[in-house]
């Protein structure tokens, strides 16, 4: 599992969970998207195809933002962390990943910092620490498409004329090399944000995304205690290392 991933940039940890300890934050997540639907309905109908901060303050009821962080923070996801990342793993967000309103919308290649850094900051965050998706499926889904080891390596000509929709080209072209990896209800599916990568619309999909990154201060922006557990919640968790790394890299 570790080679595969610090090789390739992806793994997936099949049947991590059973239909039963899904249960519970699936109904969670249903009801924080049916409300993200009511107050964010042009935006949705515009094109979205995610949701964030699930676990943000006022987001959910106490017991199911509870729920939520002792799902995280689970030893079957605590077990996954500590091996691919470390016991520095630090938590930064949650999202939601959906099909867009739209059937017929196109999807579209990227890189996750693409929409915050420039083309020369992206080339360096490949050389830096890593901004890691826990994809957990809460239902059979087409899943994503990945180029392998993009997470180390620069585009090549044609892969940057695509994603970025230069010279004609559009980002929902094919990319020699990709690879589709399908998910199942209860999978995880772990894969770097820095990579080359784009969802595949249909099946209803449905997906909960743990994103977590590598303990540096240059994630420090981009962390917020309003979507972290209170002092009272950390003590019910049995694993709130990811949580505890989060408020020490706000104090740094």
């Amino acid at each position: 599992m570790i080679n595969d991933f610090n090789t390739n940039g992806f793994v997936v940890v099949k049947a991590a969970f059973n239909e039963a300890e899904l249960a519970s934050v699936k109904d969670i997540a249903l009801q924080f998207h049916e409300n993200w639907k009511l107050k964010n309905k042009s935006i949705y109908e515009q094109g979205a195809v995610n949701s964030a901060y699930l676990t943000k303050e006022g987001a959910l009821t106490d017991p199911a933002r509870l729920a939520m962080f002792q799902f995280i923070s689970s030893n079957t996801v605590s077990d996954i962390i500590l091996k691919l990342i470390g016991p520095t793993a630090t938590f930064m967000n949650t999202q939601l990943f959906f099909d867009p309103c739209n059937p017929n919308q196109s999807n579209y290649w990227h890189r996750d910092p693409q929409y915050h850094l420039s083309l020369s900051e992206q080339k360096s965050a490949l050389l830096g620490p890593q901004v890691v998706h826990f994809r957990v499926a809460l239902k059979d889904e087409p899943g994503i498409e990945l180029v392998p080891q993009t997470h180390k390596r620069w585009d090549t000509d044609e892969e940057l004329t695509i994603r970025l929709e230069q010279h004609g080209r559009k980002n929902h072209e094919k990319i020699d090399g990709a690879l589709q990896v399908g998910l199942s209800a209860g999978d995880i599916l772990v894969f770097c944000a820095n990579m080359i990568h784009r969802g595949i619309y249909g099946l209803d999909r449905f997906a909960l995304d743990i994103l977590l990154c590598e303990s540096d201060p240059i994630f420090k922006g981009y962390i917020t205690d309003g979507v972290l557990p209170s002092e009272c919640m950390m003590q019910k968790l049995v694993n709130p290392f990811i949580f505890s790394n989060a408020y020490q890299c706000i104090l740094e």
